[in-house]
């Protein structure tokens, strides 16, 4: 349930950038199109934290099926309005909401699993971001060609409403442990120690690149290519899912090798590596352009799960909620950041040059990740 309920809201997060060709049909400039795709990631930045917050206190199953809820209504305001203006700002709204699966849901999953089994967990939990996508990439493009962009959005709030349904039948609260009274406050786990903000600032610099293959990908094959929008659609759900099964594979290969960070850390040289590949391909106009993109979307994407595992166990049952959500505020500045900048690079130096600049951010990843740091973790949220 948790897997689905992130699917829902990222078939919309994140889905959106499979809407730009249709946007710019309404008469938006790339760059237009580009702000408005990321507001709904805009909005979920300004409420991660107290999300995160929430969970810890009041537990994962009402927060969650709060956020999904409110996120399919604004969905279904967001797909009748006319203007971009209402139209980006209820999709604000909707993202602001969709936040409470993103810390709570990765919370409520690991409660359930011990140490060993976490990495298998929260990669299979973290499909739901390629997964998500890869429904938005073989429906949207389709749906907004015949009925507009606007209208496409009733099939994200469909899922979302489902997923609250879904979350309010079968979903149970990890336990926890009883308060002992008069206990003093956990410490918070940045007091004396750069971890968790060098994970998080890490983290941040690899979704630079995911979200360039991710938001691009079609763009690309549209515009340069001369691809129709379904086909390049198609393609593109393929690519997701092939992300979703390498976010499992990543899981498990932290598990087997008892780290979270050095497998993180390889998959960033890997990350760099493909972005020169892709830059250079579309100098070029070469075939394995194409390759690179799926190789990317499998790659760009695989550190996510390793990282939000590793948040969690170094911040520890008190602080998992918030230090997550703070995890995903990180990510999500640099999601945000990522399309609008990118289409403005591409527009005035070309798709070879803003890959190429994408391609640096993997590269400040590599040492500021703090594989050295690492410790075998606790099962401190293990509660079975």
């Amino acid at each position: 349930m948790g897997t689905y309920a992130q699917a829902a809201t990222c078939s919309f997060l994140y889905g959106m950038p499979l809407l730009v060709a249709a946007l710019q049909d309404e008469g938006l400039s790339l760059v237009q199109a580009g702000v408005l795709v990321s507001a709904p990631v805009a909005g979920l930045l300004c409420t991660l934290i107290l999300w995160g917050a929430a969970a810890d206190r009041r537990g994962e199953r009402l927060v969650i099926m709060t956020g999904v809820a409110a996120a399919a209504v604004l969905l279904v305001g967001a797909s009748l309005t006319q203007g971009p203006i209402a139209f980006g700002l209820l999709l604000v709204l909707a993202g602001a909401a969709a936040g409470s699966v993103n810390a709570a849901g990765g919370r409520m999953v690991l409660g359930w699993f011990p140490v060993h089994e976490r990495g298998l967990a929260m990669g299979t939990r973290q499909t739901a971001q390629p997964l998500g996508v890869a429904l938005a990439a073989l429906v949207l493009p389709s749906f907004a060609h015949a009925h507009g962009p606007y209208l496409a959005l009733l099939f994200p709030a469909m899922l979302c409403a489902i997923a609250a349904l879904l979350v309010f039948v079968f979903v149970l609260d990890p336990a926890r442990p009883p308060a002992v009274a008069g206990a003093a406050p956990t410490r918070s786990p940045y007091r004396g120690s750069r971890v968790l903000v060098r994970v998080h600032a890490s983290s941040a610099l690899l979704v630079v690149p995911q979200f360039a293959v991710g938001g691009f990908t079609l763009v690309y094959l549209v515009a340069e290519r001369h691809w129709d929008p379904e086909a390049a659609g198609r393609l593109v759900f393929g690519f997701q899912v092939a992300g979703a099964v390498g976010r499992v594979a990543a899981g498990v290969w932290s598990d087997r090798v008892r780290s979270r960070l050095r497998p993180m850390r390889q998959l960033a040289v890997a990350s760099a590596a493909l972005m020169v590949l892709i830059a250079f391909g579309a100098a070029t106009g070469l075939w394995f352009v194409i390759g690179g993109f799926g190789l990317g979307a499998v790659i760009t994407v695989a550190d996510n799960g390793l990282a939000y595992v590793a948040v969690a166990e170094v911040a520890g049952r008190e602080w998992s909620g918030r230090a997550l959500g703070l995890q995903n505020t990180v990510q999500n500045v640099a999601a945000v950041a990522t399309p609008p900048v990118l289409a403005f690079v591409v527009s005035g130096a070309g798709y070879a040059w803003g890959f190429a600049l994408v391609a640096v951010f993997p590269l400040l990843a590599i040492p500021l990740t703090p594989v050295r740091s690492e410790v075998a973790a606790e099962p401190v949220l293990a509660t079975r």
